[in-house]
């Protein structure tokens, strides 16, 4: 499953939900400013930045939109 972590107002957040709806990604949106994904952020990723990427099925950690964005484009292949 992959879970995004972002922030409604970031451009760069944007970006990588633009790209998931055009290539019909399946993910789970967890806005930042609820309390319980933020802690789970700084939890999973250390760092209060967004958009982040966890994919729970091979521990996929990643920050910054273009290296999430290819990191999912070579899951589709």
């Amino acid at each position: 499953m992959l879970e995004l972590y972002y922030s409604e107002t970031c451009p760069f957040c944007q970006k990588v939900i633009k790209f998931f709806r055009e290539n019909n990604v399946e993910f789970v949106p967890k806005e930042v400013l609820d309390k319980k994904n933020y802690n789970e952020l700084m939890e999973l990723g250390k760092l209060a930045q967004v958009p982040f990427l966890h994919d729970t099925e091979r521990d996929g950690r990643i920050y910054e939109s273009d290296d999430i964005i290819g990191y999912v484009k070579n899951l589709l292949i």
